[in-house]
C-alpha cells in the first residue's frame, strides 16, 4: 500500500504538471490575441513556476531505488595526515548534520571516536526521515581537502582525505540472516560525548562480521544490551547495502562498481586557498561558494549525482528541465 501511495502520488503529480501546462499555454494565447500584457506577464511568470515544479518532480522521481525512501546510516572516517584529516572528517560530520537539519530530517549520533588534538576518528550518524537513503547514497566515497593548514605554524597547503560511506536502515519488513558463529563481538569504553557514563563501563560494542570483513560499531547508550542491539541493526545494513549494489553492478554489468566508491576514489573535492571551489569529480557540478555547501548546501551535488545513477551518464543539476 506504501508503494502504491508513492506510485499514485507521482502519477499524480505528472497529470496536474500536464494540465497546468495546457491551461498556461491557453491563457498566454488569449493574452496575445487580446494584447493583453498583464495577462501575458502572468501566463510566463506561471511558466516559469511550472519549470520549478517539473524539475522537483523529476528529481523525486530519480529516487526510485528499492532501499531510497529508508532512513539511513552514514559513516565517516578520517584518513592519513593525523590531526589535519581528523579535522576535516569533523566538518564532513557537521557538513550532514546540517544538511539533514535543514531538510527537516532527525539526526542521531550512534558513535563517535574523537581525535588526539582535534576533530574525530570516525564517526556514524543516523539520519531519519523519507527518502534520507535515497538522497544520501551518491556520497559515499572519498572527500578531499585542500587548503592552507591552520595546524601549521609555516601556514602550507595541505591536502586531506576523509572516507564517507552510506547505508540505508533495514525495516522490519526485510530478513537478512546472520548467524553467530560468523561474528567477532568486542566490548570497549566509550569516549567522546556522552555524559558521566561514558569511560566507566565497558558498554560500547563492536561487531566484526568475519565473512564479509564488515565491521560496526555503537556507543550512543548506556547499556551494553541496546548497543549491541543498534551494532546488529547496523551490520544487516551493511550487509543489505552490499547485496543492493551487487544487484547494481549486475544490472548494469558494471564489475568495478566497488573500487569506484573504495578508500582510493576521491569523488569530490574541495578546495579553500589557493582559490574557492567545490568539485564533484563524477558529475563535472561546481560550486564557488564552499562556505555554503560545508554548511550543509548538498541539494545540488546530490541530485546531479542521482540523475548520472539513473541516465548512466554525466549530468548537471542545470540540466534536468
Amino acid at each position: 500500500m506504501r508503494e502504491r501511495t508513492k506510485l499514485d502520488d507521482a502519477v499524480g503529480a505528472v497529470k496536474e504538471i500536464e494540465q497546468d501546462l495546457n491551461d498556461t499555454l491557453e491563457l498566454l494565447e488569449l493574452a496575445e490575441m487580446e494584447g493583453d500584457e498583464s495577462m501575458e506577464a502572468e501566463a510566463e511568470e506561471a511558466l516559469q513556476q511550472l519549470g520549478g515544479k517539473a524539475k522537483d518532480a523529476e528529481l523525486k522521481a530519480l529516487l526510485s531505488g528499492e532501499a531510497d525512501g529508508n532512513d539511513t546510516f552514514v559513516e565517516i572516517h578520517s584518513g592519513a595526515g593525523g590531526t589535519e584529516s581528523q579535522d576535516w572528517a569533523s566538518m564532513l560530520f557537521r557538513m550532514y548534520m546540517r544538511w539533514a537539519e535543514k531538510r527537516g530530517y532527525k539526526v542521531e549520533t550512534v558513535q563517535y571516536t574523537a581525535g588526539e588534538e582535534a576533530g574525530i576518528k570516525s564517526a556514524t550518524l543516523q539520519i531519519k526521515g523519507e527518502d534520507a537513503y535515497g538522497w544520501l547514497k551518491t556520497e559515499s566515497g572519498v572527500h578531499r581537502l585542500v587548503r592552507i593548514s591552520p595546524y601549521d605554524s609555516n601556514a602550507r597547503r595541505h591536502t586531506s582525505f576523509s572516507s564517507v560511506w552510506v547505508y540505508p536502515v533495514v525495516d522490519d519488513t526485510i530478513e537478512i540472516e546472520i548467524l553467530d558463529s560468523d561474528l567477532k563481538v568486542d566490548t570497549y569504553r566509550s569516549s567522546g560525548a556522552g555524559g558521566q557514563h561514558v569511560n566507566t563501563t565497558d558498554s560500547a560494542i563492536r561487531i566484526t562480521h568475519v565473512p564479509s570483513g564488515i565491521i560496526v560499531q555503537c556507543q550512543a547508550e548506556r547499556s551494553q544490551h541496546k548497543n549491541r542491539a543498534t551494532a546488529m541493526n547496523m551490520l544487516k545494513a551493511r550487509l543489505y547495502e552490499a547485496e543492493l549494489r551487487k544487484r547494481e553492478e549486475e544490472a548494469n554489468a558494471i564489475n568495478a562498481q566497488k573500487t569506484d566508491i573504495g578508500w582510493g576514489h576521491q569523488i569530490r573535492s574541495y578546495v579553500l586557498q589557493p582559490y574557492q571551489m567545490v568539485k564533484d569529480l563524477r558529475t563535472g557540478e561546481e560550486s564557488g561558494q564552499p562556505d555554503r555547501v560545508l554548511d550543509g548546501d548538498l541539494d545540488a551535488f546530490m541530485a546531479a549525482a542521482l540523475a548520472a545513477r539513473v541516465h548512466g551518464e554525466s549530468k548537471s543539476v542545470s540540466d534536468i528541465d
